[in-house]
């Protein structure tokens, strides 16, 4: 049994409550601020009018098209991303030899920021869809493989040296040792990668495009549609949430068994 024991979560008004209330003082405070022209009006209207946008352009189609296609590009970059780090953050260090080709280009570009190197894209593949899905890529893909990469490496070696110890297969070692106790780390990079990939894709359809959420939110600023830029904020913020929540559900699913081992 766990040393502090297990608690339940009560999910009641009270609990409701004290999680929604810093939302709700925040949401009234958008809603009063503006209407008494304290902030004003034309720089953040009244979150009414911003609600009334919102449905609108939600019941004409208009937004409809425009998160279809932002999600069209993030899952693309973001899929290509997870693809393409996990075998590879593995395979680092699994392999010496893979290791030490790749290690440089790691440490190299890392911490390079996607945004300095959207000039460098452009240039290269111009400002098309193939220079949206690569930025989008490029900033998911670093925080997902060193996520790999610290799971694999924090695993007890304690659990490698019995696993082998009982004459285990090299695949059956990865399977039922290695990458079930890297699972935390990989869900906490894709969770990590999916934020970041939403601040990418809003990044490059400022740039170079004609739909898309962050082409609304830029073009309606462009505009002075102010109203609706906030509109497709939320809606943005929105989907981020959801994204962040399924992102989390399946971590819950996934690591059940390592919850039951500390009860």
């Amino acid at each position: 049994m766990s040393l502090t024991g297990t608690r339940k979560t009560k999910f009641g008004p009270r609990f409701i409550f004290r999680k929604t209330l810093a939302i709700g003082v925040f949401l009234l405070i958008w809603q009063i601020f503006p209407t008494l022209e304290i902030i004003s009006p034309r720089t953040l209207p009244p979150l009414s009018e911003v609600l009334t946008r919102l449905w609108e352009i939600s019941t004409n189609g208009e937004l409809k098209v425009h998160i279809a296609i932002s999600l069209k590009r993030a899952l693309i970059g973001y899929f290509a991303a997870v693809f393409t780090a996990i075998p590879l953050g593995f395979l680092m260090v699994w392999s010496r030899k893979v290791n030490q080709f790749f290690n440089p280009i790691v440490q190299l570009f890392r911490n390079t920021s996607s945004l300095a190197l959207y000039p460098v894209v452009l240039l290269l593949f111009g400002i098309g869809e193939t220079a949206k899905l690569i930025i989008i890529f490029w900033t998911a893909a670093w925080p997902l493989l060193i996520s790999v990469i610290d799971g694999v490496r924090a695993v007890d070696a304690i659990y490698v040296k019995a696993a082998k110890s009982m004459s285990i297969s090299t695949v059956s070692l990865f399977f039922r040792v290695i990458l079930p106790s890297t699972i935390p780390y990989i869900v906490t990079g894709l969770r990590i990668s999916a934020t970041r990939s939403m601040v990418a894709l809003v990044a490059a359809e400022m740039l170079g495009a004609s739909s898309g959420l962050g082409f609304l939110i830029f073009d309606t600023q462009h505009k002075d549609e102010i109203d609706k830029m906030y509109a497709a904020i939320i809606t943005l913020i929105s989907l981020g949430m959801l994204v962040n929540f399924g992102l989390a559900s399946l971590e819950k699913k996934l690591t059940v068994w390592k919850r039951s081992a500390q009860i």
